[in-house]
């Protein structure tokens, strides 16, 4: 099936409003099936970068995830060794040697309706889920997440055991947006909405969500969401796991701190990266 992006849209709407106790319409699979190629061929997103750079959720895209939920049917795949159930409407995608996907041996999927542009190297075990986009050249290494409708960059480091947080419901949230050229270190989390600027890296371990405040060394000054503004790390900004200490009552009596990620530079061509995050973790 063939359509516009306006008449797909449309489609999808009318699919999304059906009830629950009436029958799908009876070109529902085909819709489907259209906005689920045009989502893996980057035709759609669930989240577009307006004018004023400020990202946003598409909601009639993520309304058409959720219908292509509750439109599947269980179905059971894999082999004896590693058997699934999951719905019928969202297989594990396939790639070809033409795609220029590396999807390394070892237990990495990549769910129906996900973009992966062409350089992505996949390693093992891995999973992105739908709705999501990943640039071209990124890599999403070992044991790490890419959540539903999550956006990621070109030329990304996704390393080992990070998490990127994902977000269908409500419609109108925004996920999860990790920009070009972004360094994301071993198990990092970032979730809720959390937008990472270009060129910036997350140290290893740092956690990001839409309660966390960030302090920034070198401008001096604190970066929180706030309202509908979410969590953003400006570009090119080096971030390493700080604390901040409690001052008052019992938890200055134990000298307790709270998990305060902190901005210890900014990213440019004479420094080495490596050699600054290391001098800073010791």
């Amino acid at each position: 099936m063939t359509v516009s992006a306006v008449e797909l849209e449309q489609r999808i709407e009318a699919l999304a409003a059906t009830p629950a106790d009436e029958p799908w319409p009876s070109d529902a699979v085909g819709v489907l099936e259209s906005f689920l190629d045009a989502l893996e061929a980057g035709d759609l997103r669930a989240a577009e970068r307006s004018n004023d750079g400020r990202w946003r959720a598409v909601p009639w895209v993520k309304r058409g995830i959720l219908a292509g939920f509750r439109l599947g049917r269980l179905e059971a795949s894999g082999g004896r060794s590693l058997s699934f159930v999951d719905k019928d409407t969202y297989p594990i995608r396939r790639f070809q040697p033409a795609d220029n996907v590396r999807v390394v041996p070892g237990g990495s999927s990549i769910r129906r309706g996900a973009h992966i542009e062409p350089g992505v190297i996949c390693m093992p075990p891995m999973y992105v889920n739908v709705g999501a986009w990943v640039g071209s050249g990124s890599m999403i290494d070992s044991h790490a997440l890419v959540g539903s409708c999550a956006q990621i960059g070109a030329r990304v480091h996704v390393s080992a055991a990070a998490q990127i947080g994902g977000v269908l419901e409500p419609v109108n949230a925004a996920p999860v947006v990790i920009e070009d050229e972004v360094l994301v270190g071993g198990n990092c989390g970032v979730y809720e909405g959390t937008v990472v600027r270009s060129r910036a890296v997350l140290a290893a371990g740092v956690v990001l969500t839409r309660g966390t405040p960030v302090f920034d060394l070198v401008h001096e000054r604190v970066y929180r969401a706030a309202g509908e503004r979410p969590l953003e790390i400006p570009e090119a900004a080096v971030v390493v796991p700080g604390t901040r200490a409690i001052r008052t009552g019992w938890g200055a009596e134990q000298q307790l701190g709270l998990q305060a990620p902190v901005i210890v530079k900014y990213r440019d061509e004479k420094t080495d990266l490596a050699t600054t995050l290391e001098a800073w973790l010791r």
